[in-house]
């Protein structure tokens, strides 16, 4: 009866507008409210606590091109001694953001300034595996893109993508203990002997932690191409810089430098190989 007598009292507001419309509506003004007080009193006290009203205000209205330079300002006023609070109001937000297809670069540059603030905190080796985490779901490539890869190989060979446009790459995360890796190398063998001479290259990022038993395979099975191993496992720096997380993965590099495919398997990798060199 309460209700009923206070939706009546109300009028054409409860009426006529959905929860949604009320919420955002409601919102709306707060926001406005929290951006005039922070912008009249620059020295609040409260300015923290304002910050952080506002950036909750912002994500309920997914206004997310005010999101990042608040959550960067409420970062620096915050009291940088609960990592879990950081995340979860600063750092999650400002990643949802930047996989939505918001600003990757500042995103990135922000993690890393949590990661150096965070250098000497007891939490500092979880922290820095986190963001490790989400730097690496940010660089993930596909279809289009170019892929950054320097390294010494294995067999003391200097290697840079950058400098193999013209041909076509087979850019290859894998390991001996992969089974479906080894299932697939056959394949990638083949190719290789194959269309080599023709302009085909194969560059191997190695997640294994055995050189040793590495190098073996490799001569075993006749794979003259250059491998990369650090030796980290799924710690691999490069196989983490690109945010993989499953292996067997391959990417193609076409001759202009970017990703033609992705996961070729079995005669679809000599296919797509022969069809860019014949272009």
């Amino acid at each position: 009866m309460a209700l009923a007598i206070l939706i009546a009292a109300s009028g054409p507001l409860f009426a006529q507008d959905s929860v949604d419309a009320i919420t955002q509506k409601f919102e709306s003004e707060k926001a406005a409210a929290l951006v005039a007080y922070l912008e009249k009193n620059p020295e609040a006290k409260d300015r923290a606590d304002g910050l952080s009203a506002l950036l909750n205000s912002y994500l309920i209205l997914e206004e997310t091109e005010k999101i990042p330079p608040i959550i960067e300002e409420a970062y620096e006023a915050s009291d940088k001694q609960d990592p879990q609070r950081i995340f979860q109001q600063m750092v999650a937000p400002m990643m949802q953001i930047a996989k939505n297809g918001g600003n990757k670069d500042r995103a990135l540059a922000f993690f890393e300034k949590v990661r150096a603030d965070f250098a000497k905190h007891p939490a500092s080796k979880n922290v820095g595996e986190a963001l490790d985490q989400m730097e690496g779901q940010l660089n993930q490539i596909g279809v289009g893109d170019t892929m950054e890869i320097a390294f010494t190989s294995t067999a003391g060979e200097e290697i840079d993508l950058a400098k193999m446009k013209g041909k076509v790459v087979l850019v290859d995360f894998w390991a001996t203990w992969c089974g479906p890796c080894i299932a697939e190398m056959p394949n990638v063998i083949k190719a290789h002997n194959e269309l080599n001479e023709k302009g085909f290259e194969v560059i191997g990022i190695s997640l294994d932690q055995d050189k040793a038993a590495l190098e073996k395979f490799i001569a075993d099975n006749k794979m003259p191409w250059p491998q990369y191993f650090d030796g980290k496992g799924w710690q691999n720096e490069i196989s983490g810089k690109f945010g993989i997380s499953s292996i067997p993965a391959t990417f193609l590099i076409g001759k202009d430098g970017k990703i033609i495919a992705t996961n070729l398997r079995g005669a679809a990798l000599e296919e797509a190989v022969t069809a860019e060199l014949g272009k």
